[in-house]
């Protein structure tokens, strides 16, 4: 059985989440207020409807009991995403991910029961500003405030030597966990110590920030 969820809000962040979860195989139901937002979304996701998210029946009507999770995207409307992580929790939904406004519109989020609450636009920013910071990294997904795991072009000054010649962990303090040729996209999670890089190879690094900005 495919999972189900509810997304409540949908902006240009509640969109993304609901036509993705749809993509990925689940069953979604989409609701917003804007009716011209639920008839876009309309054929891209099994379910969309207008509601208004502060209703207290919405969960109720919609068997929100059989929901295998929750995303509340309206975090403009605090008062709406406080009620529905109320509702949804009192009902049983077993996860709830919330958007927050600001810190506080988060604390109250996780004091409520939200099981966990993202800033889009926050989060965004930082990754962009580190990719642009770092110009040799392809992707940046932060895994912790203090560590990251990001995909990088081979430096220059490494081009022709080995992993084991380089000893990354040792000089570098960041672990290689995969190699990926870039034009056929393979990934190789075992990399061969021995083999030379080259151009054309893509690593996958994980450590901490400032190392990996060093790279």
């Amino acid at each position: 059985m495919n999972k189900q969820f509810v997304v409540l809000g949908l902006g240009s962040f509640g969109a993304s989440v609901a036509v993705t979860l749809q993509k990925l195989g689940c069953d979604v139901v989409a609701v917003d207020q804007d009716m011209e937002l639920v008839s876009d979304i309309a054929e891209k996701v099994t379910y969309a409807m207008q509601a208004d998210i502060e209703n207290p029946k919405l969960l109720e009507s919609l068997g929100s009991r059989n929901f295998d999770g929750m995303v509340v995207a309206s975090s403009e409307n605090l008062e709406g995403s406080i009620l529905a992580t109320l509702a949804a929790k009192e009902m049983g939904i077993p996860y709830i991910l919330c958007k927050a406004h600001n810190e506080r519109h988060a604390q109250v989020l996780r004091k409520i029961g939200a099981d966990a609450v993202v800033f889009p636009e926050e989060e965004m920013g930082r990754k962009i500003a580190k990719n642009l910071v770092s110009a040799n990294l392809a992707d940046w997904i932060e895994l912790s405030p203090d560590y990251s795991m990001v995909e990088t072009a081979i430096p220059k000054r490494w081009v022709g030597k080995t992993l084991k010649e380089l000893d990354v962990r040792r000089n570098y303090e960041v672990n290689v966990v995969g190699i990926k040729e870039e034009e056929e996209g393979h990934v190789e999670i075992t990399p061969n110590p021995d083999l030379p890089l080259r151009d054309g190879m893509i690593l996958m690094l994980i450590g901490a920030n400032e190392a990996l900005e060093r790279i």
